[in-house]
């Protein structure tokens, strides 16, 4: 196959529609925009959301809460994901997210003690719970916190 004999596949590609071409083609006189009114106009139509003066979901919903524009999202783990690493590991969110344990490593790494933890591992996170620490220390490994 050479590059001037590709062609895109069968129906990936459609005519462009011919507007105002004759009454017998189906889109002739007012082109498929119906007569007059505010989208048969040049730049016609209205906002996405606009309900035409009725109120819209947006505002009838009730708003609740406060998010913080400031708040930092970390990558959880806990300690019973730690048992798939070898012993005397040095585990980094770097090297989780290698692994396929975390998906992205957003603002930092946080550990969490759900489970148990039967490895000597040296954890570098950004935060660890006090049961995580506890737990990683009592398996014979070590927690350094660095933010």
């Amino acid at each position: 196959m050479k590059t001037h004999e590709l062609t895109p596949a069968k129906g990936a590609t459609t005519k462009a529609k011919r507007l105002g071409r004759g009454i017998g083609s189906g889109t002739g006189k007012t082109s498929g925009k119906g007569h007059k009114g505010q989208n048969a106009r040049s730049g016609g139509g209205v906002r996405p959301g606009f309900e035409g003066g009725q109120m819209p979901l947006t505002r009838r919903l009730p708003k609740r809460g406060f998010v913080s524009i400031f708040a930092k999202e970390y990558a959880i783990i806990n300690v019973r994901d730690l048992n798939a690493l070898e012993d005397g590991t040095v585990v980094t969110a770097e090297l989780l997210r290698e692994k396929g344990v975390i998906r992205k490593i957003n603002d930092g790494l946080k550990v969490l003690g759900n489970g148990t933890l039967n490895r000597k591992l040296t954890v570098i996170a950004t935060k660890c719970s006090a049961s995580a620490k506890e737990k990683i220390e009592a398996a014979g490994g070590t927690v350094e916190v660095k933010e």
